[in-house]
């Protein structure tokens, strides 16, 4: 065997292999490697816009936190404001109707003050009666004194 005849055997086969793997098998793995990049891209795509969607998702949700904390210290607020509204009001209405029971135990007290002054009058003409009769030793007819009884009470 000659050297040349080989070498140039074995370069037109090295080119045929080169050639039908030009023609059929770089393509296949051309597709492959082209498919693989684009699943890769869209991938680390998919990864950006997640990243991008989870970093505004996030600001919303500490927006929408301090907007709650917001609103729930004015509801808070609110609530004070108005218990303490409820217990001036309660306060007003104590107050009040402590003046009309006083109002109404001091009519009540001046009421019997004067029913026990009328009682005490009367008693006191009754007993006047009884002393001028045992002074006198005699019987005093009411019915004729009774001016008299009436102007001793008055002036008591």
């Amino acid at each position: 065997m000659n050297i040349n005849l080989t070498l140039i055997g074995q370069s037109l086969s090295f080119i045929f292999f080169v050639l039908f793997c030009m023609k059929f098998v770089w393509p296949a793995i051309t597709n492959a490697m082209a498919e693989r990049q684009k699943l890769i891209a869209e991938g680390l795509e998919a990864a950006d816009k997640a990243s991008r969607d989870r970093e505004l998702a996030q600001e919303e949700a500490v927006a929408k936190l301090h907007k709650a904390k917001q609103e729930a210290a004015a509801i808070i607020e609110q609530a004070n404001k108005r218990s303490n509204q409820i217990i001036d009001e309660a306060k007003e209405q104590a107050r009040v109707e402590g003046e009309r029971i006083k109002a109404a135990a001091q009519a009540e007290v001046e009421k019997q003050v004067t029913q026990a002054r009328e009682e005490l009058r009367s008693q006191v003409a009754v007993l006047a009666l009884q002393g001028a009769e045992k002074v006198l030793a005699s019987s005093v007819d009411a019915a004729v004194h009774q001016n008299m009884l009436n102007q001793l009470a008055a002036e008591l």
